[in-house]
């Protein structure tokens, strides 16, 4: 049995540079209660919580919640990097899908350190072992320089040496972002930038300077999801639908074929995309706004053509034409994206879930990208694991 899904609330804090936020089980329970008020629901009326961090320990999701009420229903934690808030809201729509519960809220929360992502348990493994090894074989390893920018990097010089694409170009998502943050209070970084700004920050990792890779930032971001009876029972808002949802993980690809484009996720995003299209009969072509995990411009790039968005290898002629904003194909980002909100990793997912149902409902404000009807999100986790959610304006 597989039920309609209804998204009822959505809430999300604006985002803050490490430091200056409050202590996470703060960031939860505000961003839990931001969504509880738009979906006019009550607490008591919530049958389990999916919560979503990265950097914690074990339990941090009761922590937050604690503060919203205490009702003794299921708390399941979730850490899956940087797709944990999506994958919170993919296991709470399943729950709500198969029939085990009527009212779920998926939670996202992260108090991040300021800096590049780096291990914090050096005494095991590293999960990421395979993934390290495969740039290793294709590209080798640069010592004091960020591996995720190493990684996303190589993917975009890959790009630049299959299919002649320019430097600048790259760059050009960095302004685009910067355009559209402008109009999004939750952004954390709204200042205009223009392409001689983004080229001339410094060199992270060829092609990617500073101002084209996301921050760390802290923050938190929710939904209430519910069934149709539910929301027909309860008067609820039932404009907003998930009609459809996938989740990949890595297959042989991502290691074998020395291709940084690859090692990065590009096929475990195809084949979640392409589920989602198939279950739906929703194809690329209908998609006018969309949420893409952008923590690097080269990986937004990519993904316009892994979501079937630009056909591969026309990555840059989808930039270069302006087909990924307001005007063209497909506005990417109106939020901003992970390059100007910044990239709490607990949060990021149900963040972009906020703008896009805050887009369907027409209530976004200058972002509102007009008659919009269907809104993709994607949202990527090296280690790995994608998620790729079409909504739907019932």
């Amino acid at each position: 049995m597989s039920r309609k899904v209804h998204v009822v609330g959505v809430g999300m804090l604006p985002f803050s540079k490490p430091g200056s936020s409050d202590p996470y089980p703060l960031l939860g329970a505000r961003a839990a209660k931001a969504a509880l008020t738009d979906a006019r629901v009550d607490y008591q009326a919530i049958d389990q919580v999916y919560a979503g961090f990265v950097y914690g320990d074990s339990c941090s999701g009761q922590a937050a919640v604690y503060h919203v009420g205490l009702t003794g229903i299921p708390v399941i934690n979730v850490n899956n990097n940087c797709a944990t808030g999506s994958t919170a809201l993919y296991l709470a729509r399943q729950a709500v899908a198969s029939g085990e519960a009527e009212c779920v809220l998926a939670l996202g929360f992260e108090q991040m350190q300021a800096g590049a992502l780096g291990v914090h348990y050096t005494d095991r493994p590293d999960p990421s072992q395979r993934l390290l090894d495969a740039m290793e074989t294709a590209q080798g390893t640069v010592p004091q320089v960020p591996i995720a920018a190493q990684l996303f990097g190589g993917a975009g010089r890959m790009h630049m040496q299959l299919y002649g694409t320019r430097a600048d170009t790259f760059a050009r998502i960095a302004v685009k972002a910067r355009q559209h943050a402008k109009n999004n209070p939750n952004a954390i970084f709204r200042q205009p930038l223009s392409l001689d700004d983004v080229l001339a920050s410094p060199m992270v990792f060829d092609p990617l300077t500073r101002l084209q890779c996301c921050p760390p930032t802290c923050g938190g971001a929710a939904a209430v999801l519910c069934s149709e009876d539910y929301a027909r029972r309860h008067d609820l808002d039932r404009s907003v639908i998930i009609a459809g949802q996938a989740m990949t993980t890595d297959g042989n690809s991502s290691f074998d074929e020395n291709d940084m484009r690859r090692v990065v996720g590009y096929d475990m995003v195809r084949r979640a995309a392409n589920r989602v299209y198939e279950a739906t009969g929703v194809g690329p072509e209908d998609i006018r706004v969309a949420e893409l995990h952008d923590c690097f411009t080269a990986n937004e790039l990519i993904s316009y053509e892994a979501l079937g968005f630009a056909p591969e290898g026309d990555g840059e002629k989808f930039v270069l034409d302006g087909d990924n904003t307001y005007g063209g194909r497909v506005v990417t980002n109106p939020s901003g994206g992970l390059l100007s909100k910044g990239h709490p990793l607990g949060a990021t997912g149900l963040a972009q879930c906020a703008e896009l149902v805050w887009q369907l409902r027409g209530q976004a404000g200058a972002r509102q990208v007009d008659g919009v009807r269907v809104a993709l999100q994607h949202n990527l986790g090296l280690g790995g694991a994608c998620v790729v959610t079409l909504y739907a304006r019932t």
